[in-house]
């Protein structure tokens, strides 16, 4: 490749880089459904394609473990503008719990996080607030 020809292929990509759209760290980019703002609980449900129990069946199928597995929590939510599922599982033989959120258009998990006991108690105490 001659010199020129190199020139003009690296402009091109830092043009492309430099100005391309800036991708929102707030929204998931995996999620299917992102209801409007404000919706009620029965808009969120009604957009929602997956069942809870499909959901939840993912939610557990995701922790890939032998263990007993309940579910301590779950809601439909928006999250990071996003309709999920969101799961609080209990697994047995092991402390705090496993948070996993599910694409409630998909059924994909967006999102599986270990919680503490200490960091659940906090949560709920800032969301009473």
């Amino acid at each position: 490749m001659n010199t020129h020809r190199f020139a003009v292929l690296v402009t091109a990509v830092l043009f492309v880089l430099t100005f391309r759209p800036a991708a929102s760290s707030e929204v998931s980019p995996h999620c299917t459904i992102r209801p409007p703002k404000g919706a009620d609980p029965a808009a969120l449900q009604a957009l929602a394609k997956v069942s809870r129990d499909d959901a939840l069946e993912r939610a557990i199928d995701s922790l890939k473990t032998s263990a007993a597995v309940t579910a301590a929590g779950s809601e439909l939510e928006v999250e990071d503008q996003c309709l999920v599922w969101s799961f609080d599982l209990k697994v047995t033989g092991s402390k705090g719990l496993e948070e996993v959120q599910v694409d409630a258009g998909s059924g994909r998990v967006l999102k599986h996080e270990h919680e503490s006991a200490r960091h659940e108690k906090n949560e709920k105490a800032a969301e009473a607030k």
